[in-house]
């Protein structure tokens, strides 16, 4: 078979993993495992008996194995004796007893496993020679004195080891029981039922992480806790990635070496089966760093080709017995374009000449050793000018350091043999604004982009750059899940595959929960990443943006602490890791930069409460350095010392500050009592300040203008809201009349201290039909006398999404109708954008559509009037991942004009920097409305690969905000 064919296969494999038999262990109250159906049953003694009190099963091994196989199955002696209380029985040799055994190794180098094999005692036609597959069976008798057995098979080092974490999982040891101190659980009894079989195999064939951007966090930890980026450090990283089924790995590479620092390294990761590769800016297997220290002249083939070749070379010979992905070609020193000169015939020359080199210091044919060419940034630029390498090399598409892939094949850059894959981004210092502190990547975004690459053919090689690797323990587990079976994880299951994760690492009780508290923060933190938060970012007045998000993100601190207390205090450590602190750091950070926000507007409105508001601001700063505190000394005793050291307040532009600086606040000098000067001679005393809701100017001001709240709506039933403040020291007395009976306020007469928010509300079953306008009168002292008018609609509607304020806002999942062609369907992906879902088209890779064939969402809305309006559809920044004009959408209102949207039209740096930084592109068209009532809003997919967020239509009163209005209510008949 050639390796094209072999490879193909590889890439289309997909899970074979249980029996009917073992439909009654799925129940979700028994889920330890990722992907893999649950097999192994607690305290359970039915089948293979892994262990019970008194009795464990013994691990056989060959020593004529892998030392990484061998490696892993002392791990697995390990976790069977947390879990279950007695390590088993270490044994290479013959075995003769009544019970049952463990046998573990690789097709080939295990006499009993080959044997059994012969035998057809074991099915193993589904991994025997396959990139990384692996068999799990339970079998009777397997051997004379044996009742029963438990045999991991591996077709080759990696699929057995992959095979025996997964063993190690399903009894209930996480990936992350060392890096996040996830604890394991102890049951009397583990067993494995006799029906039990899986197959599994990769779909994408290299699936990696980089560690990137790797100071101050990672390295001054890895400093202090191993000396550095050597072998010990890279041991407790090569088994997690191996928990976690990853077998490729670019390595920290900012101030280190990996071949250069501890010459054991190398020899260590191919021991263990890492597969060694080198960043998209470090050629030949050797590091950025090495150049600095050993290099000599300038970092440009034109002017020093000698010593950059046999810089290269030694990178070559260092690495010979290893097994690697080589990066190919070059970019500028410090992962900076190459100089102005450059063109697409030096790039060219480059390559060839590196491959003359490998086929010189390996002895090997070029075409034979992996390699990649990493379309990075400028470099896409040059193979879209023509420049090509040859088809056996892989090409590595990338995103644009924020989530969006750029690129993807063609269907006949599909016929390559070297493949294609993805370079992926979860961390980046970068423009427009670096991103290194916490999570900010929902899980649905990393299936919606790598979906594409999967069904586009970019399946070869899947590496993603994580950072410092802590923060981002959630994604970088879901990308390599995802990476390992696509199908596996379709958009339905995204929440199950939260809710399994955290019931692997917490236990069932609190896994609904835990799982939307991850969801739900990831979603808050991708609006907008805390290192871009400005105190002006969600509106402070439009919508009640502010007041909401602070609300939604304290509210769900506060569930996460409650969690977190409720825990057994075993897990707390972990927990605070991997859930409680992102959520209190992020809650923490929103609430400091708005209320920074809120202190500069009471400084404009002239409040008393700016100084409170200023004092709020240095107290949230005080405490995220407490968070920290606890974080890296007061959590697993002090073992993540450093890990959040990295800063994140005080950008001035793309780059980190050196140190955290809090957001600026302005503080008032108060006037004593009888300092108060009139303003502009028009009020007898300016003790008293009224704000209304949507309205950032306060009375009294000049020139005089009338205050209205937005208007009180009988589909919405929401209550708006004014505000009493003080601008003096002493507090004052107000009365509140309404002009209408049915007009109410929460408190009509009191005293101001500071501030007072009063809610203004109606009695419904009293309103007059239609349009109405009432006002509130409030009385201060001094005689002050203030009118807020307050409209007030009770319209009838006739159904669909209503008009309200002067806006119809509907979340993309709640369409009314949906229509698809045979082979293509409308798919909601949860939890995924700003607010709730998106939904996309699928299969993805379809080709275009045209809008008579149907393939449309329809949206049942009322509106009170005709004429214009605005329609604002709200898509996912989605890049134009393959050649042609760009992407496009069209809409329409009823049967009015279809109106098609190139949503690549505008292909500027500015409007780039924008949508990545919103999380969002918006596009608007106009459209006549003819009459009032119920219309229906249409949206097509023309090409596919597009998601839909939500529209809104802008019917005159669309104010400023950064989410939106909130979405508008289905309408009901008076």
């Amino acid at each position: 078979m050639s390796a094209k064919s072999r490879w193909r296969l590889v890439a289309r494999s997909r899970l074979v993993a249980g029996l009917a038999a073992l439909a009654c262990l799925l129940a979700p109250a028994a889920a330890k495992a990722l992907g893999t159906a649950q097999f192994v049953q607690m305290d359970s003694r039915d089948g293979v008996l892994i262990a019970a009190p008194g009795r464990v099963a013994p691990l056989l091994v060959s020593t004529g194995d892998f030392p990484g196989v061998l490696r892993a199955a002392r791990d697995l002696q390990s976790d069977i004796g947390m879990v279950g209380g007695s390590k088993p029985q270490w044994v290479t040799g013959t075995i003769s007893m009544a019970g049952d055994v463990i046998i573990a190794g690789t097709l080939g180098r295990h006499e009993v496993i080959d044997r059994l094999a012969r035998e057809g005692r074991i099915d193993t036609s589904q991994v025997a020679g396959q990139w990384e597959g692996f068999l799990i069976q339970a079998v009777a008798d397997p051997m004379p004195g044996v009742k029963r057995a438990l045999v991991i098979a591996g077709s080759d080092k990696r699929g057995t080891i992959y095979g025996i974490y997964t063993l190690s999982e399903q009894i209930g040891v996480s990936p992350w029981h060392w890096w996040a101190d996830v604890p394991a659980p102890r049951h009397r009894s583990l067993s494995v039922p006799l029906a039990t079989r899986v197959t599994e195999k990769p779909v994408v064939q290299y699936r990696g992480i980089f560690l990137n951007d790797e100071a101050p966090a990672l390295t001054n930890w890895a400093k202090e806790r191993f000396g550095g980026f050597n072998r010990r450090f890279y041991e407790k990283l090569f088994e997690l990635m191996l928990r976690m089924r990853a077998n490729y790995l670019w390595p920290a590479m900012w101030y280190s070496s990996f071949y250069d620092d501890d010459k054991g390294n190398g020899e260590l990761a191919d021991s263990m089966g890492i597969v060694m590769g080198t960043s998209h800016h470090e050629p030949m297997m050797r590091s950025q760093q090495e150049w600095h220290r050993h290099g000599k002249g300038p970092w440009d083939y034109q002017r020093n080709g000698d010593t950059l070749r046999e810089f290269w070379a030694g990178g070559l010979r260092n690495t010979r017995n290893y097994e690697s992905v080589i990066t190919m070609a070059m970019r500028g020193d410090g992962d900076e374009p190459m100089s102005e000169s450059a063109n697409v015939g030096l790039l060219e020359r480059i390559v060839a000449d590196q491959r003359d080199l490998i086929r010189k210091e390996w002895r090997r044919e070029p075409d034979t050793v992996p390699q990649l060419w990493a379309l990075y940034k400028e470099v896409q630029e040059y193979y879209e000018k023509g420049m090509r390498v040859p088809d056996d090399m892989l090409l590595l598409w990338c995103d644009d350091n924020w989530g969006n892939i750029r690129r993807l094949p063609t269907a006949e850059e599909r016929k390559r043999s070297g493949g294609a894959g993805v370079y992926y981004h979860f961390d980046y210092v970068g423009v427009p604004r670096s991103y290194k502190w916490l999570n900010v990547t929902q899980i649905g975004k990393v299936w919606e982009q790598m979906n594409l690459a999967d069904e586009f053919g970019a399946d070869r090689m899947w590496i993603v750059n994580v950072g410092d690797l802590k923060p981002m323990e959630v994604p970088t587990e879901f990308f390599l899940a995802y990476a390992w079976n696509p199908a596996n994880w379709p958009a339905a299951r995204l929440p199950e595959y939260l809710r399994q994760w955290a019931a692997r690492e917490f236990g069932v009780r609190h896994a609904d929960r835990i799982a939307g508290i991850v969801d739900r923060y990831t979603r808050y933190n991708a609006r907008r990443r805390p290192e871009q938060l400005a105190p002006d970012t969600y509106s402070l007045v439009n919508y009640e943006e502010a007041d909401r998000v602070v609300a939604e993100y304290n509210a769900l601190a506060e569930e996460a602490g409650r969690i977190g207390q409720s825990l057994p205090r075993p897990m707390r450590d972990a927990y605070f890791q991997l859930v409680e602190y992102p959520v209190l750091a992020s809650a923490n950070a929103l609430d400091m930069v708005v209320s920074a926000g809120r202190n500069q507007l009471y400084a404009r409105q002239g409040r008393v409460s700016t100084n409170d508001m200023a004092a709020r601001v240095r107290q949230l700063f005080r405490r995220d350095a407490e968070l920290t505190r606890r974080y890296q000394q007061g959590t697993s005793n002090g073992k993540w010392n450093h890990m959040m050291s990295q800063t994140r307040f005080g950008y001035t532009n793309w780059d980190q500050p050196y140190r955290d600086v809090m957001p600026a606040v302005a503080e008032l000098r108060v006037p004593e009592p009888g300092q108060l000067a009139a303003p502009n001679g028009i009020h007898p005393s300016d003790r008293m300040g009224v704000a209304v809701q949507g309205d950032a100017i306060a009375w009294p001001v000049f020139p005089i203008r009338q205050l209205a709240v937005p208007a009180l709506d009988m589909h919405e039933k929401q209550p708006r809201h004014i505000e009493l403040f003080n601008r003096g020291n002493v507090p004052f007395d107000f009365t509140i009349t309404a002009s209408q009976p049915w007009l109410k306020v929460s408190q009509g007469a009191g005293s101001v201290r500071k501030d007072l928010r009063i809610a203004v509300d109606v009695d419904w079953r009293a309103v007059p039909a239609g349009d109405s306008e009432a006002e509130l009168v409030v009385h201060g002292p001094d005689k002050a006398r203030v009118v807020v008018k307050v409209p007030v609609h009770a319209r009838p509607a006739a159904g669909g999404h209503v008009e309200t304020g002067g806006v119809v806002a509907i979340e993309a999942e709640h369409y009314s109708r949906s229509h698809a062609p045979a082979g293509r369907q409308w798919q909601t992906i949860p939890g995924y954008g700003h607010r709730l879902s998106g939904v996309t088209p699928l299969p993805a890779a379809s080709p275009a559509l045209a809008a008579k064939d149907g393939m449309r969402l329809e949206y049942d809305v009322h509106l009170f009037s005709a004429g214009e309006v605005k329609l604002h559809t709200v898509l996912s920044p989605t890049l134009k991942f393959q050649p042609g004009p760009g992407f496009r959408y069209a809409v329409s209102i009823d049967d009015g004009p279809l109106q098609e949207v190139n949503v690549h039209a505008d292909s500027s740096e500015d409007y780039w920097r924008r949508i990545v930084s919103d999380g969002v592109a918006k596009f608007v068209t106009t459209h006549k409305v003819d009459r009032p009532g119920l219309h229906t809003v249409k949206f097509w997919t023309l090409d596919s690969g597009l998601v839909l967020q939500r529209l809104v239509i802008d019917a005159g009163g669309l104010r400023p905000s950064y989410l939106g209005p909130p979405e508008s209510p289905a309408g009901k008949e008076r």
